[in-house]
């Protein structure tokens, strides 16, 4: 798992406005692979400030996933919707074709983008 920021082009504290163009947004990447799927319908992506807080769906729509395949497949999802200066929690929930949900990862932090003055 891999969470880092894309650009440097935003150094101030604070959410990032939709008036920064998205471009020059920092974001968390969260990447992921599976090495085959079964009957995968998606993902979705909980994120929480703090560990043991309460976490909540941030994408809109699932993150479609393979169905069945024995093929290696790579997911990618970015976050957008940041304070560059806080640490974040996140964790990928997998969705079976039958409604079952169970959690892909463990929680895991992002990192600080930029260090509060």
């Amino acid at each position: 798992m891999n969470v880092n920021a894309e650009t440097k082009m935003n150094d101030q504290c604070g959410l990032q406005t939709d008036e920064i163009p998205e471009e020059s947004k920092l974001s968390n990447r969260l990447k992921w692979k599976t090495a085959s799927e079964q009957d995968n319908f998606g993902y979705d992506i909980y994120r929480s400030d703090t560990e043991d807080g309460e976490y909540a769906i941030i994408n809109e729509d699932t993150l479609e996933g393979a169905g069945t395949t024995v093929n290696e497949t790579v997911y990618e999802f970015h976050d957008y919707n940041i304070d560059p200066c806080k640490v974040y929690y996140y964790y990928i929930e997998s969705i079976a074709m039958n409604g079952t949900r169970e959690a892909f990862t463990p929680k895991f932090p992002s990192k600080r983008k930029i260090e509060p003055k």
